[in-house]
């Protein structure tokens, strides 16, 4: 798809600090830009903030100092249930399904604030993800990891979202599955969705993403397009010798 790299950035963190505990940042004046149409891809080394990172724009972790911005708008340290109003989707690691739930009542969940347009959504996400839209009355809990990151980023689709949020969609995966989770990243942000994405697999992740950034101790490391940082001897030497092939 088309990414526009120009006006107003659909989101913008800027100099952001953020922490679980009183006194203990994670992020120590982050910054990251996505405009639209654009795959981010954030990498890393563990304990870098890179989860955190996408938690303090969800607003599920306290933001210090610093603002996040959506279309220019402040949603900084906004309310979750806010941020989906307002057209941020998160689709977290791990718990991301509703396992008692159908993959239709888990789709439905995800549209519980505009209930009205769910057959139109439900068209676009099964576009992506063809396979729910034959097995929507089998139960999420029956489903393996692969599957139920797709009900999850499917539910996360169904709103609409302005950017979508994507921690670690490739985790606990096996290799053939991690390469179906890239495919599946890929189609939701070819289809229009703006897209950040955090990734252990840093190697895989740079080679599917237009910008990436390397976070190392709660700050931007590094930063370029996907293609650069793969170039990179120094991210290579540091990072992508360590993290994912």
């Amino acid at each position: 798809m088309t990414v526009t790299t120009t006006g107003t950035p659909v989101v913008l963190v800027d100099d952001v600090t953020a922490g679980y505990l009183p006194g203990v940042n994670i992020l120590n004046g982050c910054t990251l830009t996505a405009h639209q149409g654009e795959l981010i891809g954030i990498i890393g080394p563990n304990g870098a903030g890179k989860s955190t990172l996408l938690k303090a724009i969800f607003g599920m972790v306290n933001i210090r100092s610093g603002t996040v911005t959506l279309e220019g708008q402040d949603i900084t340290n906004l309310k979750a249930n806010k941020l989906v109003e307002r057209g941020v989707g998160f689709v977290p690691q791990t718990n991301n399904v509703f396992p008692s739930l159908t993959i239709e009542e888990n789709l439905q969940m995800g549209l519980y604030q505009n209930p009205k347009s769910y057959s139109e959504r439900l068209e676009f996400v099964t576009g992506i993800f063809a396979e729910l839209g034959k097995r929507l009355k089998q139960r999420a809990g029956s489903l393996s990891g692969g599957e139920r990151q797709m009900v999850a980023m499917s539910r996360a689709l169904m709103m609409n979202p302005k950017v979508l949020l994507l921690d670690e969609p490739s985790a606990g995966l096996s290799p053939v599955r991690q390469d179906e989770a890239f495919i599946r990243v890929s189609e939701i942000n070819k289809a229009g969705v703006t897209t950040i994405m955090v990734e252990q697999n840093a190697r895989r992740c740079l080679q599917i993403c237009d910008r990436g950034y390397v976070l190392d101790q709660g700050r931007d490391a590094y930063e370029g397009t996907g293609r650069e940082l793969l170039a990179d001897p120094k991210v290579t030497e540091l990072y992508l010798g360590t993290l994912g092939q």
